[in-house]
């Protein structure tokens, strides 16, 4: 038998691996999709043959990593879990699980951890309020880092670097205009040190976040959707103050870890 020998490039990559990478056109494609597509809306949006696809979906869907529907064909959860079990990932959870189950006790609020992703966030972790009222985030969650103030606030505690690189992940790439409204949002969040804003997408809710902090840059942040509700034992400002307490735990933990590794 004899097998393919891989296609040389001249660019910047040494060798190419065409099956490879139409998978992960299919992957990324269906990444950034909140509505399912079928077969022919994948054919079109990549620029492929069906034939050239065809085998590729059902490889990843016998695989777990595709699933399909009625609709059509949507990501699975596969990759987030694999993700989720990455060593500085599961070290993030593992110190602020607990810290954040002694958050929700004492404000009587639920919260939820979040890493960069990408140019997005996503949820990785979530604790529920022990209250007849409160707001949950599902596990998996992800939105621009641009379009969030908790994810403003990621961006806001990032090197000049990450930060350009995000930049060239955005899609569509923001304006210059919209880019320097970003800049002007995050370097007030980096100055304060924290967000407090009323939510845009639910009235009655505050949004407090942190940042986690490790090596001199955010590497989650932790979230309150904070409902203003009549039996609640804290109030906003009482919040914010036993949050960023349990933030700077959290990023003390993880410091203490680096030393003894």
């Amino acid at each position: 038998m004899v097998s393919e020998a891989p296609e040389v490039l001249d660019d910047k990559r040494l060798y190419r691996a065409p099956a490879l990478e139409k998978g992960l056109d299919i992957l990324e494609l269906l990444a950034a999709e909140d509505l399912p597509l079928t077969m022919s809306a994948i054919v079109t949006r990549l620029g492929r043959s069906t034939g050239e696809l065809f085998r590729m979906i059902q490889v990843l869907e016998h695989r777990g990593y595709v699933s399909q529907g009625p609709d059509g064909y949507v990501m699975t959860s596969r990759l987030f879990h694999l993700g989720l079990k990455r060593p500085p990932v599961r070290s993030q959870m593992e110190q602020a699980l607990p810290e954040m189950r002694m958050l929700s006790d004492r404000i009587g609020q639920s919260c939820y951890l979040a890493i960069p992703s990408g140019a997005a966030s996503s949820v990785i972790a979530r604790m529920e309020a022990n209250t007849s009222v409160g707001f949950s985030v599902r596990v998996g969650y992800r939105r621009p880092i641009h379009e969030t103030p908790s994810g403003q606030l990621l961006y806001a505690f990032q090197p000049d670097e990450t930060r350009a690189e995000w930049d060239g992940l955005f899609d569509p790439p923001l304006s210059d205009e919209r880019r320097a409204a970003l800049i002007a949002t995050t370097d007030a969040i980096r100055s304060q040190g924290f967000v407090q804003t009323d939510s845009a997408e639910l009235p009655g809710m505050v949004e407090l976040a942190v940042p986690i902090m490790r090596g001199g840059r955010a590497v989650a942040v932790l979230t309150v959707p904070f409902i203003r509700i009549t039996d609640a034992t804290v109030d906003v400002d009482q919040a914010l103050a036993v949050l960023r307490a349990t933030a700077t735990r959290i990023s003390e933990q993880l410091i203490g870890n680096d030393a003894r590794i």
